[in-house]
């Protein structure tokens, strides 16, 4: 039998784990994978196609932060950041996918490094 009366338990027992959790969540960022930031520069047919768009749809289901624009010279430029394999695979589709309707001639990735945190909280199109 518990030498505590069950009202006091039940308080207690909240306490203890949220203690637990607060270790648990120190433990997983001390093992968490490093972020990583690129810039990137699609080339082709990129603009006048939802080429925006949909790249800040597919931002948001990979689960990465930064932003997309278009540019006077005809490109798509913008920034990728997030856990390195969520970036590669954010890289993978700005090379190989885009939008339906668009061409992708080549993509430049460029300033790749690893940052300690993110420097936005979500993915939006620039204008």
């Amino acid at each position: 039998m518990c030498a505590l009366p069950l009202a006091a338990a039940a308080v207690a027992a909240p306490r203890t784990q949220l203690r637990l959790l607060g270790r648990g969540l120190a433990a997983a960022m001390s093992t968490a994978r490093p972020l990583k930031s690129v810039d990137y520069e699609v080339f082709g047919r990129v603009q006048g196609v939802c080429f925006r768009m949909y790249t800040e749809d597919e931002a948001r289901k990979i689960g990465v932060v930064g932003w997309v624009k278009n540019t006077s010279k005809g490109t798509v430029t913008g920034q990728v950041q997030g856990p390195e394999e969520k970036v590669n695979s954010m890289k993978s589709w700005l090379s190989n996918v885009g939008s339906p309707s668009s061409r992708i001639d080549r993509t430049n990735f460029s300033n790749e490094k690893t940052i300690s945190k993110l420097e936005y909280s979500n993915f939006n199109i620039r204008y």
